[in-house]
């Protein structure tokens, strides 16, 4: 799988956490179906191997599923054997090394000059520039750009859907949204909600 090619692509990647393992499961088929193509399950939801796996079967080709928070190098086997077909990680570590190892795409956070070369060394295929809007948001990415101008960022962190849209304009490959995109829908929230705003970051993301 060309993973930043996907990226480029579909621009918006999902990322759902809930402490509830059937709406981070009803949460994901609705985010497939309204049109999201790219949704990472992160570790720390209820039961998130076992919604990924449920969701890969659910959804089959879909949407392409992958796995967040991955830290440890069995979190990335574990994820890998529940049907994720790429991995999240929030820092540079041990789960990065089993990714490339299993041959999974991966998207590898950073947030420093040096962290970002680090992640380039490693093999990361996107870096996940985490948290985004702790160093200024879109302007932080403008300036990292100067230097990398070439290296495939995704900011997350704090992205609402004006923001989405201005990274997009200064060159990320993508973004990452959580809790802006999923409300309180993986924990059991009204899923009509969760439509409306998945509109507005496609629509967001449509534009750039």
């Amino acid at each position: 799988m060309d993973l930043p090619a996907l990226l480029r692509e579909r621009r918006l990647l999902a990322i759902v956490r809930g402490g509830h393992a059937e709406s981070v499961l009803e949460t994901v088929l609705v985010l497939a179906r309204e049109g999201v193509g790219l949704i990472e399950v992160s570790l720390t939801s209820d039961k998130a191997l076992e919604v990924i796996s449920r969701a890969r079967a659910e959804l089959g080709a879909e949407a392409v599923l992958g796995a967040g928070t991955v830290v440890t190098a069995r979190d990335a086997r574990e994820a890998q054997a529940a049907g994720a077909e790429f991995i999240v990680t929030p820092g540079l570590g041990d789960g990065v090394r089993q990714a490339r190892d299993l041959g999974l795409p991966t998207i590898a956070g950073a947030l420093t000059p040096t962290e970002v070369i680090a992640a380039r060394a490693a093999g990361a295929d996107a870096v996940k520039l985490f948290p985004a809007s702790a160093m200024g948001g879109p302007e932080y990415l403008r300036a990292l750009r100067a230097p990398f101008p070439e290296v495939p960022f995704v900011p997350v962190g704090g992205v609402d859907a004006p923001a989405a849209r201005r990274y997009l304009e200064l060159g990320a490959l993508a973004v990452g949204v959580g809790s802006p995109l999923i409300g309180d829908a993986a924990d059991g929230g009204d899923p009509g909600t969760l439509r409306a705003r998945i509109r507005a970051f496609l629509a967001a993301a449509e534009i750039a």
